[in-house]
């Protein structure tokens, strides 16, 4: 296996790390424990791609992977913030296209057709992994707390956005 794709497993792995340490409020400093995990998860995203196509190591794999792994990262970090750090109806939304996504690459997996992650899911991605960390950081400061607001529906707006996007450039799927 590659290294693009080990760390698109790594990441999957670090999950449930994150996971736990964003539910567990009786270990100190949990949420910077979190947020840590994020960070290193959230590299690997950078890193995996950049590597793969610098040293042609894209696979079918990494393809289908390393978007379902940004996907089970970012929904991990929405579903442990929902209706404390970010409004419910936008977890939903965000959510919501993540599984329609989803839904969409299985259907052209079925007819053999392998659909890579698009410019504007990427934009969407980061932009997600960026409110995540610093909704995560929670520095008191009015400025973050604006900025925070910004990304949350920046994060939902760029879902919306991709999704359509991804489905106009692959229509011939529904087609068949």
């Amino acid at each position: 296996m590659n290294l693009p794709n080990q760390l698109t497993i790594f990441r999957v792995c670090c999950v449930p790390f994150f996971v736990l340490f964003m539910l567990l409020n009786t270990i100190p400093y949990n949420n910077y424990i979190a947020v840590a995990i994020f960070i290193i998860a959230s590299i690997t995203d950078f890193f995996d791609g950049r590597i793969a196509r610098k040293q042609g190591l894209i696979t079918n794999f990494g393809k289908f992977m390393d978007p379902l792994a940004d996907k089970l990262l970012v929904c991990a970090a929405l579903i442990c913030m929902a209706g404390t750090m970010i409004p419910k109806w936008v977890v939903i939304i965000i959510i919501s296209r993540e599984l329609f996504i989803s839904g969409f690459r299985a259907i052209a997996a079925d007819q053999n057709v392998v659909l890579a992650a698009s410019m504007w899911g990427k934009v969407k991605t980061t932009v997600q992994m960026i409110m995540i960390i610093v909704l995560l950081v929670n520095l008191p400061w009015k400025f973050f707390e604006i900025v925070g607001i910004i990304l949350i529906y920046a994060s939902m707006a760029l879902a919306i956005i991709s999704m359509i996007d991804y489905v106009v450039k692959n229509i011939q799927v529904l087609k068949k």
